[in-house]
C-alpha cells in the first residue's frame, strides 16, 4: 500500500515522490478485498489472507534461468503478479488467470498492461488461445496460487493436464501448499508423467508454506496396452 506524502518526503527525489503518488497497482488496497471474498466463499479461497512477500520470493526463486513468459494461476490480489513484474517479467509476457469476479476486476485495475483473464484453470488452453497469449509461444514457467490440496484428484488432474499443455517441454509449475506433503497425489503425478519436488519453505508466511516444483518426468513409464487376441 502506498504511503501518503508527508513533510519528510520533501527531500525525496522528484521521480521517487511521483512514483509514490501514481495511481495503479501500488495504490490498490487488496487485503480487505481478499478477506471479503474469503467470507463469501471460504471453500473457494484457499487462504484467509493474501500470500506474503516472503512466499513470493520463494516462488520467484524457482523460475528457470532465463524464463521470459510466465502464466500465473489464481492471481488473487496480485502478490505474485507484482513480484513477477519486479523480477523483470514483461507485462506482455505475463498471463494471470483468476476465477473470482471481484478479484479479477482488482487485478485488471492493478495490472492493466498484463494479460489478465477470468476463467477456470481447467480451461487454460482455451484461455491462453482466446487471450492471444499463445501467439508468442508456450510459457516457460507457471506460478500457482490454487488450493490444489483441497481439490479432488480429478480436478487436480484436469488442471495439471491443461497447465503442462501450455508449458514448454522444459517448463515447470511452481506451487505452494500449507500441507506437510506434496499437494498433488502420487496417483495424479504418475498418471500425467510428472514429478513433484519440495524446494523451500517460506517460514515467515502465515501460516508457513512449502514450495514445490512440478515438472515432466524424464523417464515416464510406458503403460502396457492390451491387444485383442486373434
Amino acid at each position: 500500500m502506498i504511503a501518503r506524502t508527508s513533510a519528510s518526503d520533501q527531500g525525496m527525489p522528484q521521480q521517487t515522490q511521483q512514483l509514490r503518488e501514481l495511481p495503479g497497482r501500488r495504490r490498490a488496497r487488496p487485503t480487505w478485498t481478499f478477506f471479503r471474498q474469503w467470507l463469501k466463499n471460504p471453500l473457494g479461497i484457499a487462504a484467509l489472507s493474501p500470500s506474503s512477500r516472503w512466499l513470493a520470493r520463494e516462488m520467484i526463486a524457482q523460475l528457470p534461468a532465463g524464463a521470459r513468459r510466465v502464466v500465473e494461476l489464481g492471481g488473487g490480489t496480485g502478490v505474485f503478479t507484482e513480484a513477477l513484474l519486479d523480477h523483470g517479467i514483461a507485462a506482455r509476457d505475463l498471463l494471470v488467470v483468476e476465477l473470482n469476479d471481484e478479484l479479477h476486476r482488482l487485478l485488471k485495475r492493478r495490472f492493466p498492461e498484463a494479460h489478465v483473464v477470468r476463467g477456470d484453470a481447467r480451461a487454460l488452453e482455451d484461455l491462453v488461445r482466446e487471450s492471444g497469449y499463445a501467439e508468442a509461444g508456450p510459457a516457460d514457467a507457471m506460478l500457482s496460487g490454487l488450493g490444489l490440496l483441497s481439490m479432488s484428484r480429478a480436478t487436480q488432474r484436469d488442471i495439471l493436464r491443461a497447465a503442462f499443455a501450455v508449458l514448454a517441454p522444459e517448463g515447470r509449475l511452481i506451487q505452494f501448499t500449507y500441507g506437510p506433503a506434496s499437494p498433488v497425489s502420487r496417483e495424479v503425478l504418475d498418471d500425467l508423467g510428472l514429478t513433484a519436488r519440495r524446494v523451500g519453505v517460506a517460514w515467515r508466511n502465515v501460516p508457513p508454506a512449502a514450495v514445490y516444483v512440478l515438472a515432466r518426468s524424464r523417464s515416464r513409464p510406458v503403460k502396457a496396452v492390451r491387444t485383442p487376441s486373434r
